[in-house]
């Protein structure tokens, strides 16, 4: 090679630093018996019109790198709506202030459709948690609020708010023997439920050292914002239940 230095380098255009270690580190593989003068008129072409040094398997690397360096840029920005697009919002009044913000937000993208809020939602990261939005052509990773694979479920007793009060101790006492909240937890009690006995644990390698974890946490309701409450759930006529209207206990859980 003829003694081509980072400097000569800047003399004929070649500014940028990994755009310099990449010109000297191919020319000392593929091009060390040309001269310095050979390698002047070379790069100069290259510089000059990189485009038709694209197919080449050795300069092309140079060309892409100088193309990508001088004109089209890594990401594209985009500006926001003017407006929302609709959003349909689900027991609008106890929802947090920041998550309806949050959903706002995501409804002004270029690519957004249509949202969803439901009563549940509270403020998560890049979408309510309780939040749904669709799109056009995209998917967006991050707007998952980051609860994926979170549930809520809803137990009703026919019985009265007396109910509550009457049985107050032996109901917290049920919450705190009967799941656990945090990470890594486990009940002492004996599990017993047909999942544990499902073929996946064999037939899937990841699952089956998880078996063991799976007996124990089963039943226990996580970390976070998970929760476990008996409250008052009044039905009116017409319920999608199908039950009578008036006034149940409740048991309802997110985990």
């Amino acid at each position: 090679m003829g003694n081509l230095r980072t400097k000569d380098l800047s003399k004929i255009g070649y500014q940028n630093d990994q755009l310099r270690s990449l010109v000297i580190n191919i020319i000392s593989k593929h091009f060390k018996h040309h001269s310095k003068q050979q390698l002047f008129e070379m790069l100069h072409q290259i510089m000059a019109d990189p485009a038709s040094f694209l197919a080449d398997e050795v300069t092309g690397k140079i060309a892409e790198k100088i193309i990508g360096k001088s004109g089209n840029p890594l990401f594209q920005t985009h500006a926001l709506r003017d407006e929302p697009v609709f959003c349909k919002t689900y027991g609008g009044k106890w929802i947090e202030h920041s998550a309806k913000k949050q959903m706002e937000l995501a409804t002004l993208l270029p690519i957004s459709v249509q949202g969803a809020l439901m009563a549940d939602a509270h403020m998560g990261f890049g979408l309510p948690i309780g939040g749904v939005l669709a799109t056009d052509n995209a998917v967006i990773p991050y707007a998952v609020g980051m609860d994926i694979g979170c549930r809520m479920s809803l137990s009703i007793i026919d019985e009265s708010d007396s109910y509550i009060q009457r049985f107050a101790y032996q109901i917290k006492q049920a919450l705190k023997n009967y799941t656990h909240f945090g990470m890594e937890g486990g009940l002492d009690i004996r599990q017993e439920h047909e999942v544990l006995d499902s073929a996946v644990f064999n037939e899937i390698p990841f699952l089956k050292p998880l078996r063991g974890k799976a007996v124990r946490q089963l039943g226990t309701s996580g970390k976070g914002n998970h929760f476990v409450e008996f409250g008052e759930l009044e039905l009116l006529a017409g319920n999608a239940l199908g039950l009578p209207a008036k006034k149940y206990t409740a048991l309802l859980a997110h985990s």
